[in-house]
């Protein structure tokens, strides 16, 4: 059975112009490939752990070829976790609204919690870094207030789809399907609504 995991980087439930994206992605996911097992994962659900300074201890003794003890130990195993949940997917749906020009720092505190040596990326000094993740799909709903493709330097810049996508093909993962709704206000935000929502459900037909 294909396991896709959607991951919502939005607090704002019902209000959240992302997750109302990939609702319309699941509900046509749900009528096109009753097959898929989709599993929710709301990063503001307080299961994702600290990457704090055990965390960053226990990562450098991998780096460095040694197994973390003590608190780093345990905060390894955390970490381990975490990264087993992520990676055991075969498809992703994320939903990442653009908080000051990047990402949600939510979401930014998985992306630091799963990038680990040894989990999803091997690192030689020579060739450099190889991501672990392939044979995997993701699917990102992107929305943004105010920054818009092609709209003036004061309308604000862009960190944050470059950055996501950036860092989903370091980890392996080059099959990406984006859908945008951005400006989410403003004139013809309606239109651009209705067409990002039938991007979306388009979208879920691939999978």
């Amino acid at each position: 059975m294909t396991t896709l995991l959607h991951i919502s980087s939005s607090p704002r439930q019902e209000a959240s112009e992302s997750l109302a994206l990939a609702g319309e992605f699941l509900a046509t996911l749900a009528h096109v490939r009753p097959d898929v097992d989709v599993i929710e994962w709301d990063l503001w659900d307080g299961t994702l752990p600290a990457f704090d300074r055990n965390a960053v201890t226990a990562k450098m003794a991998v780096f460095g070829g040694q197994d973390p003890d003590g608190d780093a130990g345990r905060a390894w195993g955390d970490v381990r976790r975490t990264f087993e949940r992520f990676a055991a997917a075969d498809v992703y749906l994320f939903s990442v609204p653009m908080w000051n020009h990047g990402l949600p720092y939510i979401l930014k505190q998985l992306i630091d919690v799963v990038s680990q040596p040894g989990l999803m990326f091997d690192f030689d000094p020579t060739s450099g870094y190889t991501g672990r993740l392939h044979r995997k799909r993701a699917f990102v709903m992107y929305t943004s207030a105010v920054y818009g493709e092609g709209m003036p330097a004061e309308f604000g810049f862009d960190m944050q789809k470059p950055y996501f996508e950036g860092w989903l093909r370091w980890a392996g993962v080059d099959d990406i399907t984006s859908v945008e709704f951005r400006p989410t206000f403003g004139p013809g935000v309606e239109e651009r609504r209705l067409a990002a929502h039938a991007t979306a459900n388009d979208a879920a037909k691939t999978v």
